[in-house]
Formats: C-alpha cells, structure tokens, sequence
C-alpha cells in the first residue's frame, strides 16, 4: 500500500504558474491557427466566372479510313525511319494492290489548359505553349457557353498569349501589384488540371524572383499545380491576379510541391503589345554573356561576384558598334546595377529598340561607360563554318614555361578570322596552365588585366609578374571569351 504525502507549498505554486503557461501558450497557438487559416470561398465566388477552360485542336491527315496505318505502311515508315531505303520487294510475289483513296482530314484533340479574362469584351490571357501549334482554339466559361477563339499573339520566350471570343459583358478579373506580394503569403489557382475544370488549390509564396534560366524571374508557390493548369491565374487574398501558372518542377510529370507563375506585371507589359501589334518589340545589343566567378571578381578588385561576362560580341550589332569587347564585364546598363548575368538581357528586352542608352564596362580593371543603341531582337543566324586560315610563319616564345604555356604570334589571316586587333595564340599546355583548363589553340587577350598584343609584349609582361602568385588570363575559344586563373606550380 503507498501513502500520499502532500506536496510543499513551493511545488503547488510551481505547478500552477507552469499549468497557466501551458493553457496561455496553447490558448494563443490556437488563436494563431484561427487568424492566420484563410478562407477561399469568397475568392473562388469572386473570381471563379473570369476562369476558362481552352482546348486545342489539331488537322491531322488520316492514313486509311479507319484512320490507322496499314500494316504495309507501317513496315514502310519503319524501314524509312531507320534505314532510310524504301522497303524492299516481298521475295514471294508483288505486293497487295490497294485502291488509291484521297487523304481524309481529321481533327484529333491537342491540349487542355487555363485562361482568364481580360477585358469584358473577350480578350483571354494564357500561357503560350497552351495554344502553341493548334489549328482550332476553344474557349469555354464557367457558364458552359463554348466559343471558338482568334489568336492575337503569342510570346514564346515569356510563355505568354491572347486570345479572342466574340463575346461581350464577360467578367474581367482585377490585376494585382506584384511588388505587394511577400513571400510567406496565402495564394490561390483556379484551373483545368488533367481537363477537370474550375479546380482550386491553394498554398502560399515560397520565393519571388526565381531564376530559373528563362526570361523572366517566376513567382514560386507550393500551390497544386498540373498539366491543364498552364495559363490559369495565380491569385491574393484581395481576389487580385498576381500571377500567371506557368510551370512546375516535377521528376514524375505531376505536382511535387514546386510551381512557378509569371508576375503579373511583366505580363500586362507583353500583352499589352500582344492586343497593340500582334507582336513583342524586345530590345537587343548582341553578346553572349556569362556569370562572374568569384575568382575572377577577386582578380579585377571587384568586391563581389557581379555583373555580366561578355564571352562573345556577334559583328556588327549594337555591342559591337558601341566598343564592347569580349571579356569585359558589364556592370550596370542604364544605370542600373547588373547583380547577376541574367539581369541583362532582361533589362535590355525591356528597351524599345532605337533607344540611345548608357553600358558601364569593367575592361582589365578599368571602368567605362560606353554609348549604345539597342537593336530589336531577331531570330539567331546559323554560324557559317569558315574555311581553315592559311598558315604563315609566327614568332614562338617559351617564355611561360612557368606557367605551362609555349605561346605563338597571330597571323593576319588568323586575326581576320577572329575579328581581333591583338592576341597569341597557344601553342603547347603542360603543368599548371592544364590544370586550369587552357587548351591548344586557346587565344590569349590579356594577361594579370593587361593587353596582350604580340609575343614581345607577353614576354614582357611575364618578366615583371610575380611568379608566386596566381595570374589571371582573358583568352579566347572559338567565339567566347573566359577568365582563366592560373596558379604556377611550386
């Protein structure tokens, strides 16, 4: 048998104090849960009837009446695709004879996706890649009505396209301020995921200007997002449009709690000259750019890893006829800082073309700032091969043993071919020059931020560089240009 003991005073006081925190902390979790769960019905009733459902179609030419392949022409497009020969005879007598049919046209379902409204007399906004290659566009509304749809304009390298019903009194959603949305925010999508339409889902902000590569920076969310989803709005608590769902990271083709949405704002830019022309005006200057690496911002005194790489300037476009070469590195366009390589091109795309701006460049530790006048972007040229430069006798130099490099002058015809005034050419790689990754053939510009124009200069240079420390090298391969941080073996 145990007997019960009463407790001291001092404990029964503790007790009470710890089981009044307890309630208190618990009290406010609660209340915390309460004010911070957001309820969706309203947005939904508010902004459901400006959510579209679009379906695309295809013409597609049938192959035989039943609309398959025989098997003789399955054989047939087996032996085109893979030995690219007709396909032989049948040893055992000719083949089958088959009455000659006219092509039939069919029409076979493309794609679903999303859109929503823009304006009350059916401009539609929706991703790109939704109506991408479709011969037919349907739209149909929340109401059920179906109509065919007129594109306006498509922009592939922002995903962003217009549509138009012949409709009037539709319900024009409300656009958001970008610049308003914090990450952590509630947000919402309304959308026609694997064709099932009006489907809501929700979460909240997990990042905002996500690089990932693409032209513009993406809003990030873990809202449930699939393939059907494409173009349909990305929603605040205010019932705003913030965002258009775009893409998703995914290793299995479905949601795997990564979405990415274009803002808003950049699409109302692209749209608005979608409705105006038909067309995008982005602005261009003509370089292949890179990222700054840390070594190489140490070596030019830049006191972070900043600004563009130029590591080729395409002849004769606006970069070109400003002055910038490659290997300088771009650090503000406009005035405006350039934090990161990707930041360029997006400022640049911005410009109307024919307008006269300012680029600051970083060239061998000095900084400039050059005149420009950006173009209007195009498709890329293919390059055209040119034929082998005919060999003339050029001064050799060892001189850089230390480093692993034996080096060579440029002849004329190389310096044409190359479109530079001055260089050497690489001739052998050994030692510490390999293990940075200069190759046979590579072309030298400049040395520890000095221009190299000749053997006769390299070797001077090389004679006042303290053999000890690192030396950074500009070189040229092929059409780009690089930074090379070479350590000399000890």
């Amino acid at each position: 048998m145990k007997f019960w003991k009463p407790l001291p005073s001092g404990v029964i006081a503790m007790m009470l104090c710890l089981s009044a925190f307890t309630f208190s902390t618990s009290g406010s979790v609660a209340h915390a849960q309460n004010r911070t769960l957001p309820d969706f019905t309203d947005l939904v009733e508010q902004v459901g009837p400006s959510v579209v459902n679009i379906r695309t179609i295809e013409r597609a030419v049938a192959r035989s009446a039943n609309g398959a392949e025989s098997p003789d022409e399955e054989m047939q497009e087996l032996f085109r695709r893979f030995f690219g020969v007709p396909m032989p005879s049948q040893p055992n007598g000719p083949r089958q004879q088959r009455p000659n049919r006219p092509p039939q046209e069919e029409e076979r379902p493309r794609g679903v996706g999303s859109g929503f409204i823009l304006t009350a007399d059916g401009f539609i906004m929706t991703n790109a890649h939704v109506v991408e290659g479709a011969d037919q566009v349907l739209v149909t509304l929340p109401d059920k009505r179906e109509f065919k749809a007129r594109i306006v304009g498509a922009d592939k390298r922002t995903d962003v396209a217009v549509v138009k019903i012949e409709a009037t009194g539709l319900p024009p959603v409300r656009i958001g301020d970008v610049s308003r949305l914090k990450v952590g925010e509630w947000v919402m999508a309304i959308g026609s995921p694997f064709g099932l339409e009006n489907s809501v889902t929700a979460g909240i902000v997990s990042a905002k200007q996500r690089d990932t590569g693409d032209y513009l920076p993406f809003i990030q969310t873990d809202v449930a997002i699939n393939p059907g989803n494409s173009g349909g709005p990305l929603i605040n608590m205010r019932g705003e449009v913030v965002g258009i769902n775009s893409q998703i990271y995914s290793r299995s083709g479905g949601f795997m709690g990564i979405s990415f949405a274009i803002p808003m704002d950049e699409a109302t830019r692209i749209s608005d000259q979608l409705r105006a022309t038909g067309r995008v005006q982005r602005g261009r200057i003509g370089v292949q750019i890179d990222q700054v690496s840390k070594e190489v911002a140490e070596s030019l005194g830049l006191s972070k890893a900043q600004g563009a790489l130029v590591r080729a300037v395409e002849p004769g476009a606006p970069a070109d006829k400003a002055g910038i070469e490659a290997g300088d590195i771009i650090t503000r366009f406009d005035g405006k800082p350039i934090e990161k390589s990707a930041d360029l091109p997006r400022m640049v795309g911005n410009i109307k073309p024919g307008t006269r701006s300012t680029v600051t460049v970083l060239r061998r530790g000095v900084s400039k700032d050059l005149s420009i006048t950006v173009g209007e972007f195009e498709p890329e040229k293919v390059a055209v091969k040119n034929a082998p430069p005919e060999k003339e006798k050029a001064v050799v130099s060892s001189a850089g043993q230390f480093l692993g490099l034996t080096v060579s002058d440029l002849s004329d015809a190389q310096k044409r071919e190359l479109k530079i005034n001055s260089g050497v050419r690489v001739e052998s790689v050994t030692d510490a020059a390999a293990r940075a990754g200069l190759r046979e053939g590579d072309v030298i510009l400049a040395l520890a931020n000095n221009e190299v124009v000749s053997v006769k200069e390299y070797d001077a240079l090389l004679s006042r560089i303290d053999k000890s420390k690192p030396v950074t090298v500009l070189l040229r391969r092929g059409e780009w240009a690089q930074y090379v941080l070479i350590r000399p073996s000890r």
